[in-house]
């Protein structure tokens, strides 16, 4: 068998999911531009507007330990939220600090997914500049707030076709 989420035929697939939204605040414009796509790629697959939470930190480096907590979160014994999208920016400086933070929210989102088995998707952009930024959040490149709200979607799909299957 294989498993693939069909994007074209999925028009209702989150109308009973509650999806978390956390964006790092630092770059305001750049995380409304994000969040207004991840919040678009949500409607396209049914998902009830009130049933997207969505959290402001102050930056990338808060974004996991607020991760973590919802994740936590349990109602009725099942977990509350069904994914988490985190979304943010961080730009490289002159020190080292980029590197720390970078790698620091990388490792606690992934680990969130790893320790809850909630898929929980990555749309931090870690670039060099604001032209990169800019260009990731609706500009040349697209908008990576959609692509990774499209990566949690997908990998809800897949996470629920595993816990359904016998194989």
């Amino acid at each position: 068998m294989k498993f693939k989420f069909n994007k074209n035929g999925n028009n209702n697939f989150l109308a009973k999911a509650k999806v978390a939204i956390i964006v790092g605040y630092f770059y305001q414009d750049i995380g409304d531009k994000l969040l207004s796509a991840a919040q678009e790629t949500l409607a396209k697959y049914g998902i009830n507007a009130n049933n997207i939470n969505v959290f402001y930190v102050p930056g990338a480096f808060e974004i996991p330990l607020l991760a973590k907590k919802l994740a936590s979160q349990k109602l009725s014994n099942k977990n509350l939220y069904d994914g988490i999208v985190a979304l943010g920016a961080i730009i490289n400086g002159e020190t080292p600090h980029f590197e720390f933070v970078c790698n620091e929210c990388a490792r606690g989102v992934s680990d969130v997914s790893y320790q809850y088995e909630i898929p929980t998707a990555f749309g931090i952009l870690t670039t060099n500049n604001m032209e990169q930024t800019i260009g990731r959040a609706g500009g040349y490149k697209g908008n990576k707030g959609e692509k990774a709200t499209m990566a949690m979607i997908e990998m809800l799909y897949l996470m629920q076709q595993v816990d359904t299957q016998t194989f």
